[in-house]
């Protein structure tokens, strides 16, 4: 077995990691990536639209123009690249075991890691979508492969169900390829992808959407022949009576994605309820030394934030290496709580607090809403407040708070409430 010995492993060669890979280089460490496809660039290499990097470059670009750009930069350095190469174990002492066809089984040890594996798409399955189980049944991602990379065409009449980002761009490149995309179904009363793709890809090509809707069953018996819509209540309950039947050959699903974290678990990190790991302000999970970012610690909608979050995750784990003060660890974490109509927060602790510092908070709301403000509590006193004239879920939230000792309790609440002032208003 070839062993190999680094001062940082990032598992992972899409986004995330390469952007984490090449600060830790910068700052001096040597680096590994471990990707387990045969190229780097993660799954931007199959989202050809353009829409990347406006943030981070200041410029469009594709998602393969975006991927290039970091791609060009590793080439450029001496990180090693370890392609198909798939990790099957990570232990805590931060060694890494994995697979690759040329050079078989490897021992990576490394002083940090890493986590950059990215997120999966949740199924069919996983949402128990009633009738038969035809051809034509495809994950929105997966048909986004197969149309930008491998050259098929999944079918030629399509329900998309769940409005997500991937579903709505795939009903606009489905559409541009001929495809008559007949609906997109969404459970919840609103759309769950990003307002520009509501309306760049659905309003732009007159595709209808139905909220508060889902599929009820799935008709066909070698290919999918019937899809049947229905309303759902506010328990997402289908309605009797309110049936839609669309002839079809194919359906997309679009319905949410989960982090990669298998090999997390099998390192004793400790899994948020977003299954994302539980990390601390510097991006450090329940296990010394294993950093995560990107869409394995928390689903991002722009994979410029990935990248900014990466290269923070890429600092402090050479930081980590180079055993660099963090100003006094707590006896006690501060617990971070998210309150009213928030659905998670990140970082889920803080660890290192002796004197006053910014920490950067990333959340989401639970519900949209308008003119609202977002207040940050300890002690039973808000410390900080914002305000924030439009929130959806679709869209991160992401401040940077300046924290003092003395003002935190053991743990700090995070609401978004309805502006008093725009009630008033509204009355």
């Amino acid at each position: 077995m070839k062993l190999l010995e680094t001062d940082i492993a990032v598992i992972g060669g899409g986004p995330a990691g390469l952007a984490a890979a090449l600060t830790a280089y910068n700052k001096g460490a040597k680096v590994t990536i471990i990707e387990r496809d045969f190229e780097l660039g993660g799954i931007l290499q199959q989202c050809i639209h353009n829409g990347f990097g406006l943030t981070y470059f200041k410029e469009e670009l594709t998602g393969p123009e975006y991927a290039e750009k970091f791609i060009a930069m590793v080439k450029q350095t001496n990180i090693e690249v370890l392609l198909d190469s798939m990790v099957i174990d990570l232990s805590s002492d931060k060694t890494i075991t994995s697979m690759n066809p040329q050079k078989g089984l490897m021992k990576i040890k490394a002083k940090a890691v890493i986590l950059a594996m990215g997120c999966r798409e949740r199924t069919r399955g996983a949402i128990n979508v009633p009738g038969t189980r035809p051809a034509g049944i495809y994950n929105a991602g997966t048909a986004q492969r197969l149309v930008n990379m491998e050259g098929y065409m999944p079918g030629k009449r399509i329900v998309i169900l769940g409005s997500g980002d991937i579903g709505l761009i795939m009903a606009r490149r489905m559409t541009l390829e001929g495809v008559k995309i007949l609906c997109v179904a969404e459970i919840l009363p609103y759309c769950s992808g990003l307002v520009r793709n509501f309306v760049q890809c659905l309003q732009d090509y007159d595709i209808p959407l139905y909220l508060s809707h889902t599929i009820t069953e799935i008709r066909g018996t070698k290919r999918v022949e019937e899809v049947v819509i229905s309303e759902v209540d506010e328990r997402w309950m289908p309605i009797k009576g309110t049936e839609k039947i669309f002839k079809c050959d194919t359906v997309l699903f679009s319905v949410g994605l989960i982090p990669e974290n298998e090999i997390s678990l099998k390192a004793g990190v400790e899994l948020d309820k977003t299954n994302g790991p539980m990390v601390n302000e510097y991006l450090e999970t329940s296990v010394p030394g294993i950093f995560a970012c990107g869409n394995v610690l928390q689903v991002h909608d722009l994979v410029d934030w990935v990248t900014m979050e990466a290269e923070r995750a890429g600092e402090n784990a050479y930081n980590y290496c180079t055993n660099q003060d963090r100003k006094g660890k707590l006896l006690k974490s501060i617990q971070t709580i998210p309150g009213e109509n928030v659905g998670y927060i990140v970082p889920q602790r803080i660890q290192y607090l002796k004197d006053p510092k910014t920490v950067q908070f990333s959340f989401r709301p639970k519900i949209p809403d308008k003119e609202c403000i977002i207040e940050f509590v300890s002690k039973g006193k808000i410390f900080d407040k914002r305000k924030a004239k439009h929130i959806i879920p679709s869209e991160m939230i992401i401040h940077k708070i300046a924290i003092k000792p003395e003002d935190m309790g053991e743990n700090i609440t995070i609401n978004i409430r309805k502006n008093p002032k725009s009630i008033k208003e509204e009355s």
